[in-house]
């Protein structure tokens, strides 16, 4: 069984579910009613919780006060429209290198920009080690070049283009929404499904990535499940995993 460890920041994700049945009198804003709360760990330790649906293997180095960062998503219960999302604001504190552990098979480096994870420590984690995924919101530069494969959006794949070169180019797989992802130049399609949530779409498919790539060794068939999972939890509110 190969040992897979995730690094990156984690919070405490909330979704407060309302009915919203008339505006207020004083300012044209909807009052919400609250209905229901729903927690649940999010952003690296959302990577965790979807690969321990396939692999048990699987440890988090990540941010201790993670339930103290928090964000806060008012949604409308019937439509699932989202109000607006809170922010807790939060300092994290830098990883360094001493803290990390290179024994294990995999790396994901699932790194929300939030400190906990320099360029610089990125940079020496690709280095010394064999296989590294990395998903980021740091535009891309010369220190993510080091990782195997780099798992990025549309909007941060649009940012990051100043800074790309031909070898870094075809390390990336660029994810494009209902549009599937492309890779070295190829678009990955995917079923059109009922987009409930895209929450933690992200992180399913990173998770689903380094899964499949585990078992088969081959970033194709991965990329094929990625995409697959991802159009699975889009179809279910809030964040839930694979």
């Amino acid at each position: 069984m190969k040992s897979i460890l995730v690094i990156g920041e984690t919070c405490q994700d909330n979704f407060v579910y309302c009915d919203a049945k008339r505006l207020a009198p004083d300012i044209p804003v909807p009052v919400l009613e609250i209905n229901r709360q729903v927690q649940n760990p999010g952003m690296a330790m959302n990577v965790q919780r979807n690969i321990l649906q396939f692999e048990k293997n699987c440890d988090l180095l990540t941010n201790p006060d993670w339930e103290t960062m928090t964000k806060t998503r008012y949604v409308h219960e019937s439509t699932n429209h989202t109000f607006l999302r809170i922010d807790t604001p939060h300092v994290v504190q830098p990883l360094t290198e001493d803290q990390i552990s290179l024994d294990y098979d995999v790396i994901v480096i699932s790194d929300y920009n939030k400190g906990f994870l320099s360029e610089a420590l990125i940079e020496y984690i690709g280095r010394n080690h064999k296989l590294v995924f990395l998903d980021t919101k740091k535009k891309l530069g010369p220190w993510s070049a080091w990782c195997t494969y780099i798992k990025i959006n549309h909007y941060e794949y649009e940012r990051s283009l100043p800074f790309q070169n031909k070898e870094l180019e075809k390390k990336i797989i660029h994810t494009i929404g209902e549009n599937g992802c492309s890779f070295n130049g190829r678009v990955y399609p995917v079923k059109k499904v009922e987009v409930k949530d895209s929450s933690g779409a992200g992180d399913a498919f990173l998770a689903a990535l380094v899964v499949e790539y585990v078992k088969s060794e081959d970033i194709e068939k991965s990329i094929a499940f990625a995409n697959e999972c991802a159009s699975q939890v889009v179809q279910h509110r809030g964040v839930s995993v694979i």
